[in-house]
């Protein structure tokens, strides 16, 4: 009988990817669903923050309770910052870094605990044909990122921007679309780099992938303002690109956005974001707040900035100091508390605005069912909006045009 792993993804889509390719690529081991029931759980880790550390360490200590005999497996963006520490206590049998994944089989099997960090140079190159329990497929087309924005870690852990090979990407594509896969979400460390070391770019791929039959709809992960060129602006009106982009602000105020070592100009993005609201896009964005330096004055500037900005959407979150940053060094602090105000003021803001985006479209949803929970159904429509459907039939899966719905507070409602 073949020995029960259980995977635990922390952070972001680019790890859902490499859980993936882990799963993919072990044979000798069998998947399990069942954290209990594992000989051997794998972590792949988020070190974004001195908080994702934590909840990683949370989580070993959880394990160490209720599955004492499992073995425990570290990798991911930890793997570079924490796992060292982690295996000298013995909290952990074995690290391995992201270029190690596709040899999980091996690493697995090993007896005596090891510590393998790998390099930041590597690119996958195996084939993902599934994802287990998903609806929609993940597809990572870089890795790294050039940039050095003061507060991040991920550049040291995840190496420079690297472009994965465009016949590997469009063959995954091709046998996922093959597998009844619909939907495609590009990821990556910094989606908007692809191509920039391969001579091509992300709208070329894009249009690519589009000619695949069975692709109904492209969404991309977070891209940064100056990487909407031109050439990317030549799609916006392609049906199979979702309603939605997400491109990453950080701020709004233009001496915070010197501080936290940005590349965007606010000007040059409040022109962006209104060109996109005016082709009917949702525009989403990362907005970090109570970072050193985040004057009373400079945060009033953002929520002004904030309000005229057409968003929809947001990922935000308060500062979180991270060990070998620059910002981890940077006066004056702010404090804690009036971060977490900071974070609700401009959340509850665009959650207002995001209601009046939904009650001011006047369109059918195109609607991708991706769960069932309590008796209904729940998916997300082209413009990356949640839509809960009352219905008898079984949509789990199912690709829904939904013409009459109801707007409610925090998702749209239907019964179909």
């Amino acid at each position: 009988m073949k020995k029960k792993v259980y995977f635990k993804t922390f952070g972001c889509r680019t790890n859902v990817y490499d859980s993936q390719v882990m799963m993919s690529a072990m044979k000798e081991y069998e998947i399990t669903d069942n954290e209990a029931d594992a000989d051997a759980v794998v972590i792949n880790s988020c070190t974004v923050t001195n908080g994702a550390d934590t909840h990683v360490r949370s989580y070993i200590s959880q394990l160490e309770k209720n599955n004492a005999n499992a073995k425990l497996f570290l990798t991911g963006c930890g793997a570079h910052t924490k796992g060292e520490s982690l295996l000298k206590e013995q909290r952990i049998h074995g690290v391995f870094g992201q270029s190690e994944k596709q040899k999980i089989d091996t690493l697995l099997k090993k007896e005596q605990p090891f510590y393998e960090k790998g390099d930041l140079n590597h690119i996958d190159e195996l084939i993902v044909d599934d994802f287990v329990g998903k609806s929609r497929a993940f597809i990572k087309i870089q890795e790294g990122c050039n940039f050095r924005c003061s507060y991040c870690i991920i550049p040291f852990v995840r190496g420079d921007a690297r472009s994965m090979d465009e016949e590997k990407i469009l063959e995954q594509v091709t046998r996922l679309a093959l597998n009844g896969f619909g939907e495609f979400i590009l990821t990556g460390t910094n989606v908007g780099s692809y191509g920039q070391d391969t001579q091509t770019s992300l709208a070329r791929l894009m249009k690519k992938m589009s000619q695949i039959r069975g692709v109904r709809r492209i969404r991309l992960g977070s891209v940064e303002p100056i990487q909407i060129n031109d050439e990317f602006l030549e799609i916006l009106d392609e049906p199979w690109l979702e309603k939605h982009l997400h491109i990453a602000l950080q701020h709004t105020a233009p001496e915070m956005l010197k501080i936290m070592n940005r590349r965007n100009v606010y000007k040059q993005d409040r022109k962006l974001f209104e060109l996109l609201a005016e082709k009917g896009f949702a525009v989403g964005t990362d907005f970090i707040t109570g970072h050193p330096g985040e004057s009373e004055a400079l945060w009033q500037e953002a929520m002004q900035n904030a309000r005229e900005l057409p968003l929809t959407h947001i990922h935000a979150f308060s500062y979180s100091k991270r060990d070998g940053t620059k910002s981890a060094s940077l006066k004056p602090e702010v404090n804690g508390k009036i971060a977490k105000e900071r974070l609700h003021e401009i959340q509850s803001l665009v959650e207002e605005k995001n209601l009046a985006f939904r009650n001011a479209f006047k369109g059918e949803l195109d609607v991708l069912v991706e769960s069932y929970k309590e008796g209904h159904y729940h998916g997300l429509d082209q413009h990356f909006n949640k839509i809960i459907i009352d219905s008898q039939e079984d949509l789990l899966g199912n690709w829904v045009r939904v013409p009459k719905y109801e707007v409610q507070k925090g998702n749209n409602y239907a019964k179909l």
